[in-house]
């Protein structure tokens, strides 16, 4: 299927419980790649950066199926440090979403690591995908339920831009 083929590498800084760790499920079901160095993440690829200006959105889209997607597997506590060292690298900041994963449920923007990367494939119009990746979770399609409105919306956006103007629409002030 056309855009299937979507590399993902997650860079790992070992910060996380092992068995509560979705990259490493991620990793052992041969969804993505793992490296412990951030100069591993390949050039070019679009890395998910909360602390980014632009926002991800389906413009992107190209960029994933040329270069990939990148993530950063890191506690929320060390995100500043460790999100320092990404900064040559394509990023952008998730739109609001909400977390469903057993850590941070319910809590805005507190994704973990296979949520950001299903959201990320989602806007970009790789759903099938996405949802593949979230299956392997006991809660992991829920995030898509939880988050479909605000998904369906983001993924029609045209550019970072838009996403943002149709983030405000949701944000609770």
């Amino acid at each position: 299927m056309h855009g299937e083929d979507v590399k993902i590498w997650v860079y790992h800084a070992r910060q996380c419980d092992p068995k509560k760790c979705t990259t490493l499920k991620l990793k052992r079901h041969h969804f993505v790649r793992v490296t412990h160095k951030v100069k591993r993440l390949p050039l070019g690829s679009v890395i998910l950066d909360p602390f980014s200006e632009r926002a991800f959105s389906p413009a992107d889209r190209e960029r994933l199926e040329r270069r990939g997607l990148s993530a950063v597997d890191c506690s929320w506590i060390h995100a500043d440090d460790v999100f320092e060292l990404s900064v040559r690298r394509v990023s952008r900041c998730l739109p609001y979403l909400i977390a469903v994963n057993p850590v941070n449920y319910g809590v805005p923007t507190k994704l973990s690591t296979v949520e950001a990367l299903a959201a990320a494939l989602y806007i970009a119009g790789f759903g099938e995908k996405a949802e593949r990746l979230l299956s392997i979770f006991k809660w992991g399609l829920h995030f898509i339920t939880m988050n479909k409105e605000l998904l369906d919306s983001y993924a029609r956006a045209r550019n970072s831009s838009e996403v943002v103007e149709l983030q405000k629409l949701f944000v609770p002030i």
